[in-house]
């Protein structure tokens, strides 16, 4: 039956589900004021292939009573004004004696955008001003000292009266962030201002059928977010061997806007990919602490306790007990991993932990130690220097960084040779079974899931509606076979 539609009703049926879908998924509590979803499809052109449905909370358009359509008024004799409405004695000449307020001047503008070389000095002289005045201006109230601290591509902004008097400085940092300087009756103040974009939601929906980078492409995901979502999905999926054709992966995230014009994206709210089959679904939730991260429906963590890799580099030499080495020429156990990499490259630190040794440590060269807890340490060796503030006691969160690639010790050549010990015991941190990071806790399990489930309500309306989508799609696409 369905092969006797014709191809616009069947894309049409589909985004009808689309905006019935959403508009039940997007409802909103009753102490939520009232917003519908809207859906940028173009049902005239059906045959666009369908990669991204966004998604943007618009509020309902009320017209005010005051511009609502009204009858013509009929014309009629203007009644007598009653002796009790009459003006009170002199009130007319308080209104024709009161003062008019005054009309604010107006300002004229000049630009100049901050070029290599340019200095606050000579940017001011480029304006018209000189030095005695560009120091009134930075030794001002407020932020006003912030304007000596320029780079490159910035814009630098002087507004002047009719007289030719500096009355304002701005200096745009990006489109967030600006700096206002302003003359008052004791000098110049400064104000950081900062705009706060709006985030909006956007679904997008891809199969693989070569990378995640090209289904990312497709499905219209800008660079960082597809990294992100492998960055999520990496510690269960090894992007390089585990990858099928037709895995398929569905995300909501935000569109940062600013002035009702896209600036960037946000961050991934919710996530599913499917590999093989098997599912695996990310949620995006901060907890009463406010630190953020991703879980699973369960309230399961999506990371490990440990990373497998503390650098993003080739292994040079992996862990075997019968290495021979290659200084001494001698048959000794290589209890690590050795990441060749160029000196300067960033060490992060496997897992939270406390640093146990930072120093030099014999053939190991510059080295850190770190306990982990559970009888668990980490050892990262030769480095050319130590993180900002690494020394022994001090407390790191994953993916710190810790040390910088080098050549100290007993080297041939910068890497930085890893250790994973578990009771003193090295392991091959390539191949052990590494422990869960810690779960969301039993007291904040409520509020999760009462966070959370609107999450999966909408990556599953959603997904469930781009599948129709694309079947019809594939449906029509026989037709015309």
């Amino acid at each position: 039956m369905i092969k006797t539609f014709p191809k616009l009703h069947l894309i049409a049926a589909a985004g009808i589900s689309i905006v019935v879908g959403a508009t039940l998924v997007f409802s909103p509590s009753a102490d939520v004021e009232a917003k519908r979803m809207t859906i940028n499809l173009d049902l005239d052109k059906p045959g666009q292939p369908v990669s991204a449905l966004q998604l943007t909370e618009k509020p309902q358009k009320v017209t005010p009573p005051d511009q609502q359509a009204l009858p013509e008024p009929q014309p009629a004799e203007t009644p007598a004004v009653p002796e009790t409405a009459a003006t009170p004695p002199g009130t007319e000449q308080l209104m024709a004696s009161a003062p008019a307020e005054p009309a604010r001047p107006a300002l004229t503008w000049n630009e100049l955008k901050v070029e290599r070389g340019d200095t606050l000095s000579s940017l001011f002289n480029q304006a018209g001003f000189n030095d005695r005045l560009m120091l009134s201006v930075i030794h001002g109230e407020g932020d006003a000292d912030k304007l000596q601290h320029l780079y490159i591509g910035e814009t630098l902004a002087f507004a002047t009266n009719d007289e030719g008097e500096l009355v304002k400085v701005r200096l745009d940092r990006s489109r967030l962030e600006s700096l206002m300087i302003t003359r008052s009756d004791n000098g110049y103040i400064g104000e950081t201002i900062t705009a706060e974009p709006e985030p909006r939601l956007a679904f997008a929906s891809g199969v693989i059928k070569g990378s995640l980078y090209l289904a990312g492409k497709e499905a219209g995901l800008d660079d960082r977010i597809t990294m992100e979502l492998a960055d999520i999905f990496g510690w269960d999926i090894d992007f390089v061997y585990d990858i099928r054709k037709g895995d398929r992966f569905e995300v909501i995230y935000e569109e940062l806007y600013l002035d009702d014009e896209k600036i960037d994206d946000g961050k991934i709210v919710a996530a599913r990919f499917i590999n093989r089959g098997r599912e695996v679904v990310a949620l995006h939730y901060t907890d009463t602490e406010g630190d953020s991260d991703y879980y699973t429906p369960d309230g399961n963590s999506m990371r490990k306790a440990f990373l497998r890799t503390p650098i993003n580099a080739r292994v040079s030499s992996p862990f075997n007990l019968q290495r021979r080495h290659p200084v001494l020429d001698v048959v000794r156990p290589h209890e690590g991993t050795d990441y060749a990499a160029p000196p300067g490259t960033p060490i992060k630190a496997a897992g939270h932990g406390r640093v146990s040794f930072a120093g030099w440590k014999g053939g190991y060269g510059r080295t850190v130690v770190l306990s982990h807890g559970d009888n668990i340490t980490t050892l990262y060796a030769h480095m050319s220097g130590l993180g900002k503030g690494i020394s022994n006691g001090t407390r790191v969160k994953q993916g710190q960084t810790v040390g910088y690639v080098g050549s100290s010790g007993m080297v041939t050549g910068p890497h930085l040779h890893y250790e994973f010990r578990i009771n003193g015991v090295a392991r091959n941190s390539r191949t052990i079974d590494l422990p869960e990071a810690s779960p969301i806790p039993d007291s904040e399990m409520a509020r999760f899931k009462s966070a959370t489930q609107q999450q999966i309500a909408q990556l599953n309306t959603l997904g469930d509606v781009f599948r129709q989508i694309a079947m019809a799609e594939e449906t029509v696409s026989k037709q015309e076979q």
